[in-house]
């Protein structure tokens, strides 16, 4: 098999761990290129472990995972930051720098993963942000920025180096219903441009309305859509 034919996450008989304590077990999927997935669950049920685990945030003890090409159990830290160009990751808490403006945010993620020249830099710098619908924030300050504007920054950030799959922990947890809306339109926009996204959410309406593939964590096992139907009710997540 080609590369170029392989799943962008795959997951083989796998634990989760949070500390010592086992908080998934028998994980098994794969996600393929441009796949779009939501990731559900009670909050305490995995999710964030899971995402964690999958960008070595995490190590795993048991099991195999495969993300972009890297073997996540046997992973070098010096391999991580290369993984991680690969990947966008997406945080509920935003994660900007408070004293820096939107372009030196962007600036210390493209110096960290090997950026250079300034002037490819900055040009990369007004494509994100454009495609983003924030063609115009990069001297703000991020509490000069809404929290949905602020949202679309993470995102900007999470899109520099042209990841194969987008890593969502609750991008919409701290919005508003509309804007909460915009975001995923955007999340949306970018998975049909050919980026994978998995995306964590208690957000049912979002589930409900637009049907996908669906991973669910549930009493220490994650159950797949693909594989099984399961209850959808807004009770359990």
């Amino acid at each position: 098999m080609s590369f170029s034919s392989d799943p962008v996450v795959r997951v083989k008989d796998a634990s989760i761990f949070q500390d010592d304590r086992t908080v998934l077990s028998d994980v098994n999927f794969e996600i393929e290129k441009g796949e779009f997935v939501f990731l559900i669950g009670r909050t305490g049920g995995g999710k964030t472990s899971l995402l964690k685990t999958l960008y070595a945030d995490l190590d795993l003890r048991l099991g195999e995972i495969i993300v972009a090409g890297y073997n996540i159990s046997t992973i070098k830290p010096k391999e991580v930051p290369m993984l991680r160009r690969k990947l966008g990751i997406i945080f509920q808490d935003f994660q900007l720098f408070p004293d820096r403006t939107v372009g030196e945010n962007l600036d210390f993620v493209m110096q960290a993963t090997g950026w250079k020249e300034k002037s490819k830099m900055k040009a990369r710098q007004t494509d994100v942000l454009m495609r983003v619908g924030l063609g115009s924030v990069a001297s703000k300050m991020p509490h000069q920025l809404s929290g949905g504007e602020q949202q679309r920054v993470v995102i900007a950030r999470a899109l520099i180096n042209e990841p194969v799959i987008l890593l969502a922990d609750e991008p919409t947890g701290n919005l508003d219903p509309e804007v909460s809306q915009g975001i995923f339109n955007l999340f949306k926009e970018i998975n049909k441009s050919g980026t994978a996204v998995l995306m964590a959410t208690h957000d049912h309406s979002l589930v409900k309305k637009y049907p996908a593939r669906v991973l669910k964590c549930e009493k220490g096992k994650v159950l797949d859509s693909k594989v099984s139907s399961f209850d959808l009710s807004t009770s359990n997540y």
